[in-house]
C-alpha cells in the first residue's frame, strides 16, 4: 500500500512541487493550505505522516502541532509523525520543533531525492518503533499470563492443605473480581484484586494440616495459630517488589469493619478496600461451601448473615452488592456446589 502524505503550506509552488515529487515516488499526497484546515482534516483520518511548514499565516506550525497534540490526545489516536518545513537556517526554530516533537526538518526549495528519502526513513522507523511496542505488549501479556497460571497453582497448591475448602481461593478471587467491577474499579484493577483475592490464603502455607482440618471445635490455642496467617501471608507477598499490593488481601481480609478483627484490629476505612472487599467474598465462600462441621448453608440465610454483618463486620458498600449477586443469582449456581 502507497504511503499517505498530507502536505501543509499556504505556497501553492511549493504544495506543487512536494505532491509532484512524492507522488512520482509512488506516494499518496494530500495538500493543504493551513493548519486549521489540518486540523479539521485529523478529526476523521490518519495519514502516515505529515509535512508542516513553519511560517504560515493566522497559526503557524508550532502552534498547529500543539494543536495537532491535544487533538489526538483528546480522541485517544496514535501520533501521525510530523517533518516541519522550513526555508531558514535557524537552530532556534529546529530546537523549538523537535522539543514540540517533530520528527526531522526539510529544508527549502526542495531536493527531490531529499524529500523522498526523509519521508521515506521517517515512515520506516516509525513503523518499526510500532511493531517493537506492538511486540512488547505481546511478550508483557504473555508474562502475565504465565505469572497468573503460577499464582493459580499457588493457589491451588494451599487450598489443598484443607480438605474441605477445595477451590476456595480461586472462587474468592471471582467473587471479589465481580464486586470490584460492579463497585466501578478499572479493567486493570479488577485483574489485581482476582490476584490478590487468589492468594489471601497464602499465608496458612505456615499453618500446620492438623489445624487445618481439625473436625472438631478448635482450642483457644489452635485458634491462635489460624490467626496468624494473615502476617504470615503479608510477608509472603510483600516481597514481591513488582505488586507489593498483593500483600493488601492476605494481611488484613480478617479485618471487620467495627474494628474488632486481626491482626491489625483496622477500623473503617483504615482496613484497605481491596481488603474489605475480598473479607466479603471471603465470608461468602466459606458460608456457602461444605465443611468439616457442617454443611453449605441455604441462601437465605447467607443472605441473612450478610446482612447483619453490614456496618461490623463488613463495608455496608461491599455487602450491599454481595447481596445484590446473591439475590440475582436465583438457581443458588455462585455457591462451591453450584454451575461454574
Amino acid at each position: 500500500m502507497a504511503e499517505w502524505i498530507v502536505v501543509i503550506d499556504d505556497d501553492m509552488v511549493n504544495l506543487k512541487m512536494a505532491g509532484r515529487i512524492l507522488s512520482q515516488n509512488h506516494m499518496r499526497v494530500t495538500a493543504m493550505r493551513s493548519g486549521r484546515a489540518l486540523l479539521d482534516y485529523a478529526k476523521e483520518n490518519r495519514p502516515d505522516l505529515i509535512l508542516l511548514d513553519i511560517h504560515m499565516p493566522e497559526m503557524d506550525g508550532f502552534e498547529t502541532l500543539v494543536k495537532l497534540r491535544e487533538l489526538e490526545k483528546k480522541m485517544g489516536f496514535e501520533e501521525i509523525p510530523v517533518i516541519f518545513l522550513t526555508a531558514d537556517e535557524d537552530q532556534a526554530s529546529e530546537t523549538k520543533g523537535l522539543s514540540l516533537g517533530a520528527m526531522d526538518f526539510i529544508k527549502k526549495p526542495f531536493v527531490p531525492e531529499v524529500l523522498t528519502l526523509r519521508v521515506r526513513h521517517t515512515i520506516e522507523l516509525i513503523r518499526l518503533q510500532r511493531d517493537l511496542a506492538s511486540e512488547v505488549k505481546k511478550k508483557t501479556w504473555e508474562v502475565e499470563r504465565l505469572s497468573l497460571q503460577v499464582v493459580k497453582t499457588l493457589a491451588e497448591a494451599i487450598d489443598a492443605k484443607d480438605t474441605y475448602t477445595n477451590g476456595h481461593s480461586g472462587r474468592v478471587a471471582k467473587y471479589a473480581r465481580e464486586i470490584a467491577k460492579r463497585f466501578g474499579y478499572p479493567e486493570k484493577k479488577q485483574d489485581t484484586i482476582y490476584m490478590m483475592g487468589l492468594l489471601h490464603d497464602v499465608g496458612k502455607i505456615g499453618v500446620p494440616d492438623a489445624v487445618i482440618n481439625k473436625p472438631a471445635r478448635l482450642t483457644d490455642e489452635e485458634f491462635e495459630e489460624i490467626k496468624k496467617h494473615p502476617v504470615m501471608g503479608g510477608k509472603i507477598l510483600q516481597n514481591i517488589k513488582e505488586m507489593p499490593e498483593l500483600a493488601i488481601g492476605a494481611k488484613w481480609h480478617h479485618e471487620r469493619f467495627n474494628g474488632t478483627g486481626y491482626p491489625d484490629r483496622l477500623k473503617g476505612e483504615e482496613i484497605p478496600e481491596e481488603a474489605r472487599i475480598i473479607a466479603v467474598a471471603d465470608a461468602y465462600d466459606a458460608m456457602t461451601s461444605n465443611r468439616s462441621y457442617r454443611r453449605e448453608l441455604p441462601q437465605e440465610v447467607v443472605r441473612g448473615e450478610i446482612e447483619k454483618g453490614k456496618g461490623t463486620q463488613f463495608d455496608p458498600v461491599f455487602a450491599d452488592i454481595m447481596i445484590q449477586m446473591i439475590e440475582e443469582d436465583k438457581d443458588y449456581q455462585l455457591r462451591e456446589g453450584g454451575a461454574q
